[in-house]
């Protein structure tokens, strides 16, 4: 992994590669190359580092000509970060040029019996591998090749190959990682995501696994594994190309904090008609809520933070018993799931490589799936039984903002419909629940007001060592999503722990000076998380807490505070994630660190 690009057409491809791995840089890599065919032979440049190296080193591609084109920026699995480990790899002799995202698993297998016929490797990649099986398996036809090679590999890929072979041609494979296929007027694509094409065309065919792509000359072909012609619909893709863009923000994260408001009344408000809830297609009925024995929702990183955060409140609105799974974790436990079963998955990009598996696993079970995604036609909402979408746009910085909190939304929606469907909310609830959360954009809104106090009091605490969040119930849940924004873009080292375990263990830690952010929402909770600000204070903490405006009893305790505007307890965490994500963002640009790509990270993980 991480982001691939080609191009066929009339124009120079490199400059259009260049600026399509452009947009793709939000996915996190550490390598950059590109393949050009022209002239009958293909031209191939990459180097380690940042995308900016490239482009000098190729002047900004006009030193390759060529009109099909293939490009990656790669985020290393196998091989360390190096110009022989960065994609594209050809085969002996150059005749074939691959990009792949995913991982082989059984490149050992498959590069041991091709080095016994006299293949040579100069890579540490499994990639590497894909491009002599096309070479071994060529006879004068591509598509036969390919087929061969993909029986061949075990694992999850997404390729895009050109052949000098096939000067007029371009061709592309896709199984559990993403790839989509732009259409446009005489030039068409390959992209790992929309924002690569999308200031040249708007209309896509989402690829299912295994489908082969092969462009010859402005003509498009879609086939299966057994040569049959796949027909497609074409998806129109109707966002604006600006929501890809900064619009005049320093970085991508702060722009997408700061569109939270509309992101989460995008989400709501079309579900709210007539005071009833209307989740678009969900087909999941009555008598099945009924019968539901247990939901289970699975995620990874912010979206299992959601995820807890779910389990509190449908628990609550519902009395079904909720699991959280780690999505890495559930294949592997033997999960007690079936058919009168519920499972969530939840993720952003749609294609997260161990949730799309999990879901897979739930499904094979009898499970029922309902999944929470960002992104239409993508791997996860096409697997689900049903699909709620988070309409929160592109989401370009890795560190997600606004997608964590359009998910939070949608578990609050899927919450509110099965206590109402199973009985376990009146009507009067009902009415008052969809109420408060329609005030939440506007709420949001007024805590943004707040940013410079945060950026203030992030300027005079960016050099600490360990920062640690405390909180209690649904302040625990939000403390987990506080910690990981901090550590994973300003490498601060931070936990987040259950208040009351503080005596059991963790109080061990603090020292004079040691920041502790508390969080303090919980209104049955709130003289309890009192009483562990005393305590760490006691031992010589610093004390950054979030309260509800009236708590003003927290200044006595606490050396920074923030206040929220009062709303109905499980709705908290829609606020109280906010100071948290922005305090985070400061932290990080004090200290000088690539917000928007963060270090090792990627946006989307399609590999396990």
């Amino acid at each position: 992994m991480c982001g691939i690009v080609g191009y066929i057409g009339k124009e120079q491809a490199a400059p259009i590669l260049l600026s399509g791995l452009e947009k793709l840089e939000y996915r996190g890599y550490d390598s950059a190359g590109i393949a050009v065919l022209g002239d009958n032979k293909i031209n191939m440049v990459k180097t380690k580092g940042r995308l900016k190296v490239l482009f000098e080193k190729i002047h900004g591609g006009t030193d390759i000509k060529g009109s099909i084109g293939i490009g990656h920026t790669r985020w290393a699995t196998h091989g360390a970060p190096s110009d022989i480990n960065s994609h594209p790899h050809m085969s002996n002799g150059g005749k074939i040029a691959v990009v792949h995202n995913g991982i082989i698993e059984n490149y050992l297998k498959l590069k041991a019996s091709l080095e016994e016929k006299g293949y040579k490797f100069v890579s540490d990649t499994d990639t590497e591998v894909i491009s002599h099986l096309i070479d071994y398996y060529y006879n004068g036809n591509m598509i036969d090749a390919i087929i061969k090679t993909i029986h061949r590999i075990e694992g999850s890929y997404a390729l895009g190959i050109i052949s000098s072979e096939h000067p007029g041609e371009l061709f592309a494979v896709r199984k559990a990682s993403p790839l989509i296929v732009g259409v446009g007027n005489g030039e068409n694509f390959i992209a790992s995501d929309i924002p690569a094409i999308i200031s040249r065309t708007r209309d896509v065919y989402f690829l299912e696994d295994n489908e082969i792509v092969w462009f010859k000359g402005d003509t498009i072909k879609i086939l299966d594994a057994d040569k049959n012609e796949v027909k497609k619909d074409i998806f129109h893709v109707d966002w604006d190309v600006s929501a890809a863009e900064k619009g005049g923000y320093e970085h991508f994260m702060i722009k997408e904090i700061m569109e939270q408001p509309k992101a989460i009344e995008d989400t709501v408000c079309p579900r709210i008609k007539n005071g009833e809830i209307v989740l678009d297609d969900i087909k999941i009925t009555k008598e099945h809520i009924e019968k539901l024995k247990r939901i289970y929702i699975i995620g990874c990183g912010s979206a299992y933070h959601v995820g807890v955060v779910g389990k509190y409140v449908i628990e609550k609105l519902t009395r079904i018993p909720v699991e959280v799974d780690l999505a890495s974790e559930f294949r592997y436990r033997d999960p007690l799931v079936g058919k009168d079963d519920l499972v969530i998955v939840i993720s952003q990009s749609g294609e997260t490589a161990d949730t799309l598996a999990a879901l897979r696993e739930a499904k094979k079970r009898g499970a029922r799936v309902l999944s929470v995604v960002n992104v239409v036609g993508s791997s996860i909402a096409r697997d689900s039984d049903d699909v709620l979408y988070t309409w929160a746009g592109p989401e370009i910085s890795v560190a997600t903002t606004k997608a964590y909190s359009t998910q939070m939304q949608a578990l609050y929606l899927i919450a509110i419909h099965l206590g109402i469907n199973n009985g376990h909310i009146t009507e009067e609830q009902k009415n008052d629940l969809l109420a408060e959360m329609q005030t939440i954009p506007s709420k949001v809104s007024k805590i943004l007001t707040n940013v410079s106090s945060l950026q203030s009091y992030a300027s005079k605490k960016y050099s600490s060592k360990d920062v640690f969040f405390l909180g209690r119930g649904l302040d625990y849940c939000v403390a987990l999503e506080g910690s990981l924004k901090l550590k994973e873009i300003s490498y601060i080292h931070s936990e987040a722990y259950a208040a009351g375990e503080l005596k059991h263990g963790t109080i061990s830690l603090i020292e004079d000076g040691t920041l502790v952010i508390a969080l303090a929402t919980q209104k049955d909770l709130f003289e309890k998380i009192l009483s562990n600000i005393k305590e760490v204070k006691a031992r010589g903490a610093t004390v950054f807490a979030i309260a509800l405006e009236g708590n003003t009893e927290i200044e006595k305790e606490a050396d920074f505070v923030v206040y929220l505007p009062k709303i109905e307890s499980i709705f908290t965490p829609a606020l109280t994630v906010i100071p948290l994500q922005i305090f985070s963002y400061y932290m990080a640009v004090n200290k000088g660190c690539d917000v928007d790509k963060p270090r090792n990270l990627a946006k989307s993980v399609t590999v396990e």
